[in-house]
């Protein structure tokens, strides 16, 4: 059989997917780095790469590089025995670049946009939780109002009404986590085909909801000074059937942007005038470095048109999976989806965030944390500023716990990810932030921990491994 130059390194490649080594979503070297271990020409390595995304396992991201594309290749012995599993290799890749990993050893994560285990009120939480364990009992193990406990409703209520904003009770729904409510809200306003508008970057999580949902878009540009670009939108209203907007006014993920108070209130004319739903996460809205809590668009709609969520995963713990979603004039909708995705949420998890929001701990928490993650962001941007190349752009965050960043353009983003690798570091890559192939020079770091001697090297090892 005629034999091809490139073999030489693809069957390695293969052999390691066959092992299990490198597994869906692992970004593979780059033609570079294949050109000099291997001593041979460029073309020779874009073949071979070609060849194994035509066998389906590897796919090519542009600006970004190779991954593996499917799961492992099983031994033969159990080909027979065991069923192909199907899944989508790019979903999977941003899965891992967002979600940390516990069994690997000496990895400085920048990339989980969730609290640390260093930073969490542990004491607090678990304290509280066994006082509603012991109090509550048996009631624990039943199930709640389908739309959430009214204690925990009316507190919800209250603690909003102290940055004016005004949720209905009978329009509140208690979800399992912010996920769930984007979904909810989503599902009761647009129909598969339908056009929404969203942030340009934005989370990845948002993007996936989008797009399980069948659901057109047209990216808004986040203006690095001022956030979300209310002109372009208005724009886009004017030649488009747009049916909802979804943002982040309050420290945008990823750029921990805040819209000003005359932003909101334009946007918030520009809905009503074209009758379009606005979908508000305002899950970071109680972590701002200074000044008041900041309003909501809600705090300026009265039309019913602003569907407002939150939880508590990101100022309590990521396990408190909690949410809540003031539906407006979709509340019947979002009732009957919400009742189809599940009766109840966890009630202990209620219990808990009820008890903390009844009394001062809640706030007595906010207070501490913000000021931790203000001090954590004020020493990352000068780590980046010490250590990473002239010319990286950082956008300084007004709260939240993510800084966007942005490299000069000369830097050769295959060869940056490439040294987080070797090195040990986890950012979340740009390419993650948008349907396009936008951001491919941008990165998000988190910083909802506490530094360690290991994180603070990493990145200063890296800082100097691409500046030179």
């Amino acid at each position: 059989m005629k034999t091809y130059k490139f073999e030489a390194f693809t069957s390695d490649i293969e052999k390691n997917i066959r092992d299990g080594i490198y597994k869906p979503g692992h970004k593979l070297p780059s033609v570079r780095d294949l050109k000099k271990q291997y001593h041979t020409s460029v073309s020779t390595i874009q073949s071979g790469y070609e060849h194994l995304i035509i066998l389906g396992l590897v796919t090519s991201i542009p600006k970004s590089g190779y991954y593996v594309a499917v799961p492992s290749i099983p031994n033969k012995k159990n080909t027979l025995r065991d069923n192909p599993v199907v899944r989508d290799a790019i979903f999977e890749r941003n899965i891992e670049q967002i979600t940390t990993s516990r069994n690997e050893k000496k990895l400085a994560e920048f990339n989980v946009a969730t609290p640390g285990d260093l930073i969490i009120s542990q004491k607090l939480l678990l304290r509280t939780m066994q006082q509603v364990i012991r109090e509550k009992g048996a009631g624990l193990l039943r199930y709640y109002p389908t739309n959430g406990s009214e204690d925990l409703k009316n507190n919800i209520i209250k603690h909003a009404a102290g940055y004016q904003t005004r949720i209905n009770p009978q329009e509140l729904l208690i979800t399992d986590g912010a996920l769930q409510a984007l979904y909810i809200a989503l599902s009761a306003i647009c129909n598969a085909g339908d056009v929404i508008a969203v942030e340009s970057p934005c989370v990845f999580s948002i993007l996936e909801v989008i797009r399980v949902l069948h659901l057109k878009v047209i990216e808004v540009p986040v203006d690095l000074v001022n956030g979300f670009d209310v002109g372009f939108f208005e724009k886009a209203c004017q030649k488009n059937k747009i049916k909802a907007v979804v943002i982040t006014p309050n420290f945008h993920n990823p750029t921990g942007i805040l819209l000003a108070d005359e932003v909101k209130k334009e946007l918030v004319k520009v809905i009503q005038r074209y009758n379009v739903a606005a979908i508000e996460n305002d899950i970071y809205g109680d972590l701002n470095f200074s000044g008041k809590r900041p309003s909501t668009l809600r705090s300026y709609d009265d039309s019913g048109l602003v569907i407002t969520y939150s939880s508590y995963s990101k100022t309590l713990a990521p396990g408190i999976r909690l949410g809540w979603l003031a539906a407006g004039k979709f509340l019947e909708r979002a009732e009957q989806i919400k009742f189809s995705m599940g009766s109840t949420v966890s009630p202990i998890y209620q219990e808990t965030v009820n008890r903390l929001l009844d009394t001062s701990s809640y706030d007595r928490h906010i207070r501490a944390f913000r000021m931790q993650l203000a001090k954590n962001a004020h020493f990352t941007i000068n780590l980046l500023s010490t250590h990473f190349p002239k010319g990286t752009y950082i956008v300084p965050p007004s709260g939240g716990y993510n800084i966007w960043v942005k490299m000069p353009d000369q830097v050769d983003m295959n060869n940056f990810y490439h040294q987080c690798e070797r090195i040990g570091v986890k950012f979340t890559p740009g390419y993650t932030f948008s349907f396009s192939a936008m951001f491919a020079n941008n990165f998000r770091i988190v910083f909802a921990d506490k530094y360690s001697s290991l994180k603070i090297k990493a990145l200063e090892l890296l800082g100097e491994a691409v500046s030179l």
